[in-house]
């Protein structure tokens, strides 16, 4: 059985989540557990209007289909919040998963997510609430980051991220980039998840190929006794109504509580 293949999925605006996302590829690749895909998620705004924005040039990276999705066993997504939610270009993509949902063809794979926000309480963790439909919906596991680094604990400088993913603090502007704990942080949830991705592709039964085992033919009719009773009786004693068993039982358990209650009432 081969590595299990991982996608990283990211949209980014401005370019910090998608120096998360290769932080996140080295701690997939890093133990060598598993196979790892980069991709990003389209745009949906054109292109004078990313220009107002000061937004940033498109690495490149191949952009995701829907139809891609299935080849992967599992998934770890990265995405800027907007309003405490993923952004539009986001929903728009899944919003083109519907067939996948209609064939359960994620139920059942891992997945994770990070983030970007302007600030230090900008909606991280509320982005990771409000996705969560998204994901169980199509039956997917979501496998979180947890405390899997004391650097989570290091209240001397904001800092990105949560139990619920990795992350990272752009500032209003998109002025800071990541920071050496995030993107450590951010390494450690590719770590962590391309073991349990490991462990789960362990888990599942391997699908039988064409030919295995061995064919038998199917059983003949058992030899005629003399004692055997013939076809016809057979089939008549098949045709009477048999007793049910559990039937039986809730009748004694029905006499039982009748018994009961008359004892009460004959009693008070």
């Amino acid at each position: 059985m081969g590595k299990p293949k991982i996608f990283v999925i990211y949209y980014s605006t401005y370019g910090h989540v998608q120096t998360l996302a290769q932080a996140v590829m080295n701690g997939l690749l890093k133990g060598g557990q598993v196979d790892v895909e980069m991709y990003q998620i389209t745009e949906t705004l054109p292109a004078d209007v990313l220009e107002k924005m000061h937004a940033a040039d498109k690495q490149n990276i191949p952009e995701i289909t829907a139809d891609k999705l299935p080849e992967a066993d599992g998934f770890v997504f990265g995405f800027p919040t907007r309003f405490g939610t993923a952004p539009a270009q986001v929903k728009t993509f899944f919003d083109s998963t519907g067939k996948l949902w209609s064939e359960g063809a994620l139920a059942g794979k891992p997945v994770g997510l990070f983030f970007s926000t302007a600030s230090q309480h900008g909606g991280q963790e509320a982005t990771a609430f409000t996705f969560m439909p998204h994901f169980a919906h199509h039956g997917m596991i979501y496998v979180p980051l947890g405390y899997a680094s004391d650097k989570m604990s290091d209240n001397a400088t904001p800092m990105g991220g949560s139990p619920w993913g990795s992350g990272t603090i752009a500032g209003v502007t998109g002025e800071l980039q990541p920071s050496v704990n995030e993107l450590d942080i951010a390494e450690i949830q590719g770590e962590r998840f391309a073991s349990v991705a490991a462990k789960l592709a362990v888990s599942k039964p391997a699908a039988p190929k064409p030919g295995d085992g061995q064919t038998h033919a199917a059983p003949g009719p058992a030899p005629a006794s003399a004692d055997a009773p013939s076809s016809d009786a057979a089939a008549a004693a098949a045709a009477q109504p048999q007793p049910d068993a559990s039937a039986k039982q809730r009748g004694g358990r029905m006499g039982k509580l009748v018994a009961k209650f008359k004892h009460l009432f004959s009693s008070s």
